[in-house]
């Protein structure tokens, strides 16, 4: 399966943060038969929100559309490999799948630093694809950073 339609929409997301000053990463939920039921972009700086990352804001839509907080059969698809906290999340909402773009080697928690997700001490572990686009993801954030740099 090809998720490469789903994460061109989680990139279109990234860069609506464009003018926050959150790190462009974009986030959906797609449900079991296609349909995406839940969107997010990282709103940390313009919510003033510690868990504003595109992950958790994608979860928290997607919960209250299906109106539970389990997920069971829904695949998240981010631009960025998550953190440690939105690891756990998707944990906790058992997603079966979890698709990602580029690799965070800095605070990624999904092989490049921990590997949170495919612990088998946790009660669930979501099957995970990487590297979907990852150029794309890697060449956004790196235009972001760059831009950063010259403040």
């Amino acid at each position: 399966m090809t998720y490469d339609l789903w994460m061109g929409e989680a990139l279109d997301l990234a860069r609506s943060t464009a003018g926050d000053g959150d790190v462009p990463v974009g986030a959906l939920v797609v449900d079991p038969g296609g349909d995406v039921i839940g969107r997010g972009r990282n709103t940390r700086e313009r919510d003033a929100d510690p868990t504003g990352h595109a992950e958790v804001v994608a979860i928290r839509e997607a919960a209250s559309v299906v109106g539970e907080w389990r997920l069971e059969g829904c695949t998240l698809v981010v631009t960025l490999e998550p953190c440690t906290m939105c690891a756990g999340a998707i944990v906790a909402a058992r997603l079966k799948r979890l698709v990602f773009g580029a690799f965070d080697d800095k605070a990624g928690a999904v092989g490049s630093l921990w590997d949170v997700v495919r612990d088998r001490r946790l009660n669930h572990r979501p099957e995970v694809v990487s590297g979907v686009r990852a150029d794309e993801s890697t060449l956004l954030l790196r235009e972001f950073f760059a831009g950063h740099r010259n403040i």
